[in-house]
């Protein structure tokens, strides 16, 4: 019998997500496996992450779930107020299909949610709560928001929000206003129905029972439109189920984790730990807002052991007084998510004895995807070797069918040689549905049967990947590419950096030069001068910085460098020059 391999080979005759045609035998033949072995409600459920808050509820349900100041829920009361959400939302009209959006930070709330509306097979739409009103109401009309939660701090970009999507797009959502015990400041109230008291007025649904067809959407989350508007990212139940799955096993997470919410649940919704911390039976702490003092204080006071951030959060606590993290005994691992987390921030992460997996990935691909597995062989290196092992974007998760570095243009696999780039590419349970009412970008996003990162990578000899660079963000340089977070990894070396960006400045001999922006660590001083050399001690000549300007930095609400702000600077500047 033949066997023929489906998809692209390398040389050595590996392929990415392996498939098997068998080309003697049709697609759909019958065989005796087939007949009278059908598909019912004792062998078949649909996937979906509801199912773990009824199986903490059902056998934890004594256990803490939810710590919020004052506020302490078992999972048997936090399912039981999700399931009365669901019921109110149910009330109010809310089906499969309907959208609700909500503004709220990492509170009670906001677990609720992710709990109550996929339990109606509606779509959970989370605000970041850093846009503006006008891109907060084309998100609302866009994604067709029925009901809005909105906590009373938002009120006073919420109600020109409303009213912008009033008037210029006729729609006007039930609005449901939440006032979070530990919020303390005023809001104005926008609609008419108070949290509370609508949990208050409806007997919890008997059922958390989440969908027939697990291709159903969970979720629709927006990207940071930096070029033109932002795309809505719809996900489904069963990429949900999937990567909740997978980021227990890509922790190792044990049963009751003490869960920090230092990561906002709007990004990518929590990157599908909501849904983790459900199915362990462990606890939410959650964090209104992300401060040194407030996490460390949190990780001493509720014993937490788990935690997410971007790497300018890892940063916080490094550069925290050595007297916060004071009486922190237990273990705390870390999970860290970036293009090339700072080699610095890795290694003052480890002199603190936290231990950090870095992750990599996307909002189509449900936060992350891809991992750096720890080798045991990797404890023998440096500790420098090993802060290069471990701050690779590594191998694809386990329930990730594929995950490679191909030639965008030809579609053919990258040799992995630690040398040749091509884009990231990755297919299979973990990816979006697609991009909500834009079947142009979902078509061009999957073209030749896999999803394109737009980011650029090569595939080192052990089969790890590692990025070079969005392609956006490649600055050629007298024909030369210069990867702007290969000079990034060097700024960061010093120690008196806290945060820095690189791009593309124009130049009309060498058509582009990098440009460095700095942030200082407060009480840190060094000149522009001495970072130019300190990087020739690390890169070669014509990847060195050019210039290096001390300024603010633009961020997101996640930590993430707005690198598209700096590169409009970056050409304005050099217009007057």
């Amino acid at each position: 019998m033949s066997v023929a391999l489906d998809g692209p080979h390398d040389a050595a005759g590996w392929q990415p997500a392996l498939t098997m045609r068998i080309p003697s035998q049709p697609a759909f033949a019958m065989s005796i496996y087939d007949q009278h072995l059908d598909k019912n409600p004792a062998n078949y459920a649909a996937l979906s992450p509801v199912s773990f808050v009824e199986r903490s509820a059902e056998v934890f349900g004594d256990l803490p779930a939810v710590v919020h100041g004052a506020r302490r829920y078992t999972w048997a009361q936090t399912r039981e107020r999700s399931a009365r959400l669901a019921a109110a939302l149910q009330a109010l009209g809310v089906v499969r299909g309907s959208t609700v959006s909500v503004m709220l930070p990492n509170t009670p709330e906001m677990v609720e949610a992710h709990y109550a509306v996929p339990a109606l097979n509606a779509v959970l739409n989370t605000l970041n709560t850093r846009l503006d009103a006008p891109l907060l109401a084309w998100q609302m009309n866009h994604c067709e928001a029925q009901v809005l939660i909105t906590d009373r701090e938002f009120a006073p970009l919420m109600a020109p929000a409303l009213q912008l999507l009033r008037d210029d797009f006729g729609r006007t959502p039930i609005v449901i206003d939440v006032a979070d015990s530990e919020y303390g400041g005023a809001g104005a109230l926008l609609g008419g129905f108070e949290y509370e008291a609508l949990l208050a007025a409806h007997a919890p649904l008997a059922t958390l029972q989440g969908p027939a067809d697990e291709w159903d959407a969970i979720a629709v989350s927006y990207t940071s439109g930096t070029t033109g508007d932002p795309k809505g990212v719809v996900t489904h139940h069963r990429g949900a189920y999937l990567n909740a799955v997978c980021n227990a096993a890509t922790w190792t997470m044990p049963h009751f984790p003490k869960y920090l919410w230092t990561l906002p649940m709007f990004h990518c919704n929590g990157w599908c730990f909501p849904w983790t911390v459900a199915m362990l039976g462990g606890t939410h702490v959650c964090l209104r807002k992300v401060e040194a003092k407030a996490m460390l204080d949190a990780m001493r006071d509720h014993g937490v052991d788990h935690y997410c951030a971007a790497p300018i959060v890892h940063s916080l606590l490094i550069n925290a007084p050595a007297e916060l993290r004071a009486g922190i005994t237990q273990q705390v691992r870390g999970m860290v998510a970036g293009a090339a987390p700072p080699a610095a921030m890795i290694e003052g992460m480890a002199r603190l004895g936290f231990e950090i997996t870095h992750v990599y990935g996307l909002t189509e691909v449900y936060g992350p995807a891809s991992v750096a597995v720890k080798r045991d062989s990797w404890a023998a290196q440096t500790l420098s070797e090993q802060t290069r092992l471990n701050g690779r974007q590594g191998v694809r998760y386990m329930l990730q069918d594929g995950m490679t570095v191909l030639d965008a243009d030809t579609m053919a696999v990258t040799p992995a040689d630690g040398l040749t780039m091509g884009e990231i590419m990755f297919r299979g349970n973990i990816v979006m549905k697609g991009y909500l009412k834009n079947p142009a970008s979902t078509d061009k996003a999957f073209e030749g049967g896999w999803f394109h990162t737009g980011d650029l990578a090569v595939m080192e000899p052990d089969r790890y990947v590692k990025i070079k660079d969005r392609s956006k963000d490649i600055i050629i340089s007298g024909g030369e590419n210069i990867s702007s977070l290969e000079v990034e990894d060097a700024l960061y070396r010093h120690a008196a950096v806290v945060a820095c960006a690189v791009v593309a400045r124009p130049d009309p001999k060498w058509g582009e030069t990098p440009v460095a922006y700095v942030e200082l660590q407060p009480g840190s001083a060094v000149t522009a001068a001495e970072l130019v050399a300190h990087c020739k001690g690390l890169l070669a000549g014509y990847k060195v910085p050019r210039e290096i300007r001390f300024e603010a930095i633009p961020k997101t609400s996640t930590g993430k460098i707005q690198k598209f702000q700096l590169r409009e600077r970056a050409k304005s500047a050099a217009a007057f020059e």
